[in-house]
């Protein structure tokens, strides 16, 4: 079955670009052209991957963004015109799984998309073998064969990526990992970002789970190595 992109730009000839790329690949593409008509888009239809640029007229690509992220764990490739580190974080914190800086090579942009395609692929396939469905600790329990994570019966709302963090190191209380060992399991071996996006999601995730995010109980650093489940 072929794979669905949705493609956000306000600028024609970029998504004219992308678009006819990713059908010679054999994907199906759909595109919007501001923020209010990716939105009704992300909500109605039903897609592989959101490519989204963050200029956009009206709601902007980053509120775009934390908007799907209420209902919907599609992967979100964030497109931006602007280099500076600040703003490939901002597209982290609301919720993005990957970002390219414009102007970009095509390639790469199908290297990506293939690589974050080929991971959720994979997080699909190991959700479905056999393994402890629930995981509980101190009031805080994960259903994995739902992907549910709740905290004293109230369910949280965790992205993809944060609930992949989560289980992952839940499931071997103590166990430390370094953030180059979280990158390569949670974003695989070919991801290009770097060490910092696995440090802003675990603050996200503490900011969910923890009742007091700067003093965590679950999910514990262990300084100049990396993270840890308490357990």
């Amino acid at each position: 079955m072929a794979r669905r992109i949705l493609v956000v730009d306000d600028e024609a000839l970029i998504v004219k670009g992308i678009r006819f790329s990713l059908e010679q690949d054999g994907m199906e593409v759909d595109t919007a052209y501001d923020g209010e008509e990716a939105l009704k888009k992300a909500r109605t239809g039903r897609y592989d991957l959101i490519m989204l640029d963050v200029m956009l007229p009206g709601l902007s690509g980053l509120e775009v963004c934390q908007q799907i992220r209420s209902f919907s764990k599609v992967p979100i490739m964030m497109l931006t015109a602007k280099g500076a580190d600040i703003d490939k974080i901002m597209g982290l914190e609301y919720g993005a799984d990957d970002y390219v800086t414009k102007p970009f090579n095509i390639l790469e942009i199908k290297a990506r998309i293939k690589a974050i395609l080929r991971r959720t692929g994979t997080a699909a396939k190991k959700q479905a073998e056999s393994r402890p469905a629930v995981i509980s600790s101190h009031g805080l329990k994960i259903d994995a064969d739902r992907h549910r994570v709740y905290l004293n019966n109230r369910e949280i709302n965790l992205t993809t990526k944060e609930y992949d963090l989560l289980e992952l190191l839940a499931r071997k209380p103590g166990k430390i990992y370094t953030r180059d060992q979280l990158l390569a399991k949670i974003w695989g071996e070919d991801y290009y970002g770097d060490a910092r996006t696995v440090d802003v999601h675990i603050r996200r995730l503490r900011e969910k789970i923890e009742k007091t995010p700067a003093q965590p109980f679950f999910v514990c650093t262990k300084w100049g190595v990396g993270y840890y489940f308490r357990g």
